[in-house]
């Protein structure tokens, strides 16, 4: 077809780019071509790709349509544009967790998630940026610079799944990658007016498997985080502290929450408060459920900020590990907020590591236990609304506790699956994401509540993507 008539693929969601590959309408190739011009044309301001490589793009992309064309795809997605965080393993290539350190460690092997995107024959684009150890919320980094946000540069892409939050509501293809260990995937989500799921524990395989730690999709729209899902989540024997799930059905029916019983956390019992608007947006996105026949009930605090502040203490003795193993110049490369902020693990004497380390299991029970009754609990993602795209943190005080990640945080400890999706739009145009938290191993279920609520939120809740430029 003529590129005039070619449909914009930053517009296009990726049942819509599968179904123009099968008819012929479209190829991979001509998609690629749109999105490396996208690329281009933002990248100098967004900063969202660490590791670019254009040409294999469009090697990849014409292998793809060469397998259309013999009516031989990989998977109905086969071409369809993503990419996936730096600290995605793609052999060969550098992991530098996004430090300016020298000498970053080389990827023996692709990790699991790479190894089934690229056996569905998805288009990697690019890795994606992240700050320092990924320890910030935000997209600031000592390698990268500074990554901002796609809907209004001048706003955190968030983190540390910065640059995939980016690359995803920027039109950099429709499939991005992320890993979130207290809030990384959902935090860009609901800065930038994604879906975005952290899956429950281990569905996603891993091969650097951590307490907490999974990997997910930030998506434009619940359907292709769903269609993502059906690539990505499958057993890998690499990521061993994962469980047997049974098999998921990753449809794409919307699932209304007529029946089920739901519980709305307005307070996290610790950390930064609520703004009043985020707050006003997740209490009419509960009255959605509420008016769908579901039975919705408050939930009080069930984590409080001993708990919190000891978790966030373990993480800096963690980081601090790593801090004390380089020379002084190096320490010199590794952005200073980080460094004071895990300088500040250094003191802790062994018994309190250890005490710090189990709230991790505290916050799990605590969460386990308060959730339990319920089919899903609503909440904010996180109580403020996108900061400056300069600023490490929300709170930009290195040694005080990470306040933002008071309602993300438990289900990483937990395992639950929670997605944040957009719910509505502050009045000055910055986002405000919806978390819809579900047991362990709901996933398929929650996905389609997700999908639901895209339905009902109204076009006011909606980023209006064919605008994003």
């Amino acid at each position: 077809m003529s590129h005039s008539a070619t449909p914009e693929p930053a517009a296009l969601d990726a049942g819509a780019l599968a179904e123009h590959f099968a008819a012929g309408t479209l190829t991979p190739s001509e998609v690629a071509e749109r999105v490396l011009a996208r690329v281009a044309d933002r990248e100098p301001e967004l900063n969202a790709l660490y590791l670019h490589e254009p040409d294999e793009v469009r090697a990849d992309a014409a292998a793809a349509t060469a397998r259309w064309a013999a009516g031989a795809p990989l998977s109905p997605f086969d071409g369809v544009p993503g990419t996936v965080k730096e600290n995605i393993a793609r052999a060969g290539r550098p992991k530098p967790g996004g430090t300016a350190l020298p000498n970053p460690p080389i990827a023996g092997a692709n990790a699991p998630t790479c190894d089934r995107l690229l056996e569905a024959g998805v288009v990697i684009v690019g890795s994606t940026t992240m700050p320092d150890w990924g320890m910030l919320s935000s997209g600031v980094s000592s390698l990268h610079g500074v990554t901002r946000g796609g809907i209004n540069p001048a706003h955190t892409s968030g983190g540390s799944s910065a640059g995939a939050g980016t690359a995803a509501a920027a039109g950099y293809g429709p499939f991005h990658v992320g890993t979130d260990i207290g809030g990384s995937i959902r935090l860009p989500g609901s800065w930038q007016g994604l879906t975005a799921l952290k899956p429950s524990e281990g569905l996603i395989p891993l091969d650097v498997p951590y307490t907490g730690r999974a990997a997910g999709p930030l998506t434009r729209t619940a359907a292709d985080a769903i269609r993502l899902m059906s690539i990505i989540a499958r057993p890998d024997e690499r990521d061993y502290l994962t469980r047997a799930y049974r098999e998921m059905d990753w449809s794409l029916e919307p699932l209304a929450p007529a029946g089920l019983r739901v519980a709305v956390q307005l307070d996290a019992g610790s950390g930064l408060a609520v703004e009043p608007e985020t707050l006003a947006i997740i209490e009419q996105a509960a009255s959605l459920f509420a008016d769908a026949g579901a039975s919705v009930e408050p939930l009080a605090p069930f984590v409080g900020a001993e708990v919190l502040d000891g978790l966030v203490n373990f993480w800096r003795s963690r980081s601090y590990a790593d801090l004390e193993l380089l020379s002084p110049a190096e320490r010199e490369l590794v952005l200073p907020f980080i460094v004071e902020w895990c300088a500040a693990g250094a003191d802790f004497t062994a018994a309190e590591t250890v005490r710090n380390r189990n709230c991790s299991d505290e916050m799990a029970r605590l969460t386990r236990f308060a959730t339990a009754p319920y089919d899903l609990v609503l909440s904010p993602v996180t109580p403020v609304a996108a900061f400056a795209a300069e600023d490490p943190m929300p709170i930009t005080d290195p040694l005080a506790t990470m306040g933002h990640i008071s309602f993300t945080v438990p289900y990483n400890m937990s395992g639950q699956p929670a997605v944040s999706i957009g719910a509505g739009i502050q009045a000055d145009g910055r986002t405000v994401g919806l978390q819809i938290a579900g047991p362990i191993g709901s996933d398929d279920r929650l996905m389609r509540v997700a999908h639901w609520f895209e339905t009902a939120r109204g076009q006011g809740a909606e980023v209006d993507w064919a605008s994003i430029r």
